[in-house]
């Protein structure tokens, strides 16, 4: 009988945790006398296979054994390496030169844009694949779910640094960005206590303020801004001033989401937009900077994290985490439970049908977890939350 080959990929931005979770799922798939393929470049990889062009074969497609992934369990990033493709909603810029003006191509739900889904769903025909495992975020996952529509069987584990898939209590990442945050966060405090300044360190997060909540709160920072929150620049100014005064060595620190908004103002936004419909976030943390020194007169001192957050190998959370949905997923493969996401619900590791990524979103409890007039985390009752806040 023909053994059964499973394809694994990983799509969006890199995070920890992602080599752990491949090395598990080759490993137990190995074990388990499966075929185990390894797409790069996430989506990408299998848009930009030509079926006519051997050279793109060895590219994007490489099988694996135990000898490629023995080590890559000791650092960060993902070693089959990835991108922010979407087949089925392609800019005409995007488009490989091999697929323009064929048959393959249909109009996507968004103009201008092109839909390749058949193309991807032949290439993995080609390739004997039966089964993708797909490691991303909701972005990436959200074509795992199109491809589970269309009777091709995955099987999902979330990954992001902003711990916002909608379905799990926890995304591969999360930890990790949140313990280099809460390290870089109190280092800084040795130059503001020098110089007495107001420091004001700008997180990653998207749409969601919990890496600025969680962070803020471990690392006992004077306020923190959230984006599901809009906050009033005079009001947090005076703040501030006050947390600054209070202190001993005479200076203030703060966090804030990369997604935040002031009262009547906009996200700041910049470049154009991803195959997802996203711009790049960030820069609210540099406006801020400039709004408090000028109504403040207080020198301010501005640090953006940015990819060092996610940068560098995984925690011991991240990594248990990390292997723990890699084996979860192969031995849902093994019980032909596909069209599934791996997921934690309180501290129990389960799975959810894949279509609950696109049903909801993720974001911040604030009535929960946020003291609204003060900007500061505030949990209100500790008896029954959830690990993480989430």
């Amino acid at each position: 009988m023909k053994k059964k080959t499973i394809g694994v990929l990983t799509g969006g931005g890199d995070v920890p945790g992602l080599n752990p979770a491949m090395k598990a799922v080759v490993m137990s798939a190995l074990d388990l006398d499966y075929n185990v393929v390894g797409i790069r470049r996430g989506w990408a990889g299998l848009l930009n296979y030509n079926l006519d062009e051997p050279s793109t074969h060895e590219y994007y497609i490489r099988h694996l054994d135990r000898e490629d992934v023995r080590t890559i369990d000791r650092t960060g990033g993902t070693f089959l390496h990835t991108s922010r493709t979407n087949p089925q909603r392609v800019s005409p810029k995007n488009i490989p030169d091999f697929l323009k003006n064929s048959k393959w191509g249909k109009p996507s739900a968004e103009e201008g844009k092109m839909d390749y889904t058949e193309y991807v769903l032949k290439v993995l025909d080609h390739l004997g694949i039966d089964v993708l495992v797909t490691i991303g975020g909701d972005d990436t996952l959200s074509y795992s779910h199109r491809l589970n529509k269309e009777g091709f069987p995955t099987v999902a584990i979330p990954k992001t640094m902003d711990n916002d898939v909608f379905g799990t209590d926890y995304c591969i990442g999360f930890s990790t960005a949140v313990t280099r945050s809460v390290e870089m966060i109190t280092n800084m405090r040795t130059p503001l206590g020098s110089h007495e300044r107001i420091g004001i360190v700008e997180l990653f997060g998207r749409n969601s303020g919990e890496t600025s909540l969680i962070s803020a709160y471990l690392a006992y920072v004077d306020r923190a801004i959230i984006t599901e929150v809009p906050f009033s620049v005079e009001k947090l100014c005076e703040y501030l001033i006050e947390d600054k005064r209070r202190n001993p060595s005479n200076y203030a620190i703060m966090t804030i989401s990369e997604g935040a908004t002031m009262e009547g103002g906009d996200v700041i936004e910049t470049g154009e937009a991803d195959a997802y419909g996203h711009r790049k976030l960030g820069g609210v943390g540099m406006l801020l900077a400039e709004e408090v020194k000028r109504r403040t007169g207080s020198d301010v001192m501005y640090q953006q994290l940015a990819y060092l957050m996610r940068s560098g190998a995984p925690d011991s959370l991240d990594r248990m985490v990390a292997m723990s949905f890699g084996h979860l997923a192969i031995q849902l493969i093994q019980r032909r439970e596909t069209g599934k996401m791996v997921a934690l619900h309180g501290g129990k590791y389960t799975s959810v049908p894949i279509d609950i990524i696109t049903s909801g979103t993720k974001r911040v409890d604030v009535p929960s977890f946020y003291d609204v007039v003060n900007y500061r985390p505030s949990i209100k009752d500790f008896m029954g939350v959830p690990m993480f806040l989430s």
